[in-house]
């Protein structure tokens, strides 16, 4: 005999917000600074912020930290995580090796079943609803990254990008949103370019495609730091 379900319930506050759009919300203060690097969030001051109870505030801080936006130091709470521009720029340095070498070796090595996965994937992932979460959307973009790296058939330039990404996931969240169709449109090129087993284009695009990325993202993190800091001082 089989057992019974158990129900699921979410908890919902009384304004109508559960922890999964507290999240949310926070993700977009995070990505405006409206935290600064280092700053120790208080669990109480949020909640009222919000208008909810402390439950929920741990939970979606909780998943920040898995995130990578925020640390958690044990006895002394969650702290906004320090961000270095240099840091990132080597990383995205590093990614955009590792990803122009894998179109390279993918333009010689994709087979034409892996090719229609990834199209098909892409053709999911262009048709998603315009108004999908920027945490979707991040997840999105990581998918086909790795999975375009994953034709190389090399699994240490996965696993090097992989490590990557776990790094530098908190920042892929700035203005991803505004960039969706462009960043698509890039995704369909340098797949387009390698089905057509175009290594020089194939490699042209993805290399600009993640420095363009990288400028706009080193740009913002380098913005956001002078409102805080230099504006404090005026």
């Amino acid at each position: 005999m089989s057992r019974p379900k158990k129900n699921v319930t979410v908890e919902v506050e009384p304004n109508g917000m559960g922890p999964a759009r507290l999240y949310e919300l926070l993700i977009d203060a995070m990505v405006r600074f409206d935290f600064r690097p280092g700053e120790h969030l208080n669990e109480g001051a949020i909640a009222r912020d919000f208008g909810v109870s402390r439950t929920p505030v741990r939970e979606a801080l909780s998943k920040l930290v898995v995130a990578g936006f925020i640390d958690h130091e044990p006895g002394q709470g969650f702290f906004r995580r320090q961000l270095d521009p240099k840091e990132i720029f080597d990383l995205y340095e590093l990614r955009q090796q590792i990803e122009v070498g894998a179109v390279r070796l993918a333009v010689e090595r994709a087979t034409p079943q892996a090719l229609a996965e990834l199209d098909a994937f892409l053709a999911r992932s262009m048709a998603a609803t315009p108004d999908c979460s920027v945490d979707a959307l991040v997840d999105l973009d990581e998918q086909f990254h790795q999975s375009l790296v994953k034709l190389s058939g090399n699994g240490e330039m996965l696993r090097c990008l992989q490590g990557i990404n776990a790094r530098i996931r908190f920042v892929r969240w700035i203005d991803m949103r505004g960039r969706r169709d462009v960043t698509q449109g890039e995704h369909r090129a340098v797949l387009d370019a390698i089905a057509a087993r175009d290594s020089l284009r194939g490699c042209e695009l993805m290399n600009k495609h993640v420095q363009r990325r990288l400028e706009q993202i080193v740009e913002r993190v380098r913005e956001s730091y002078g409102r805080i800091y230099v504006g404090d001082a005026t």
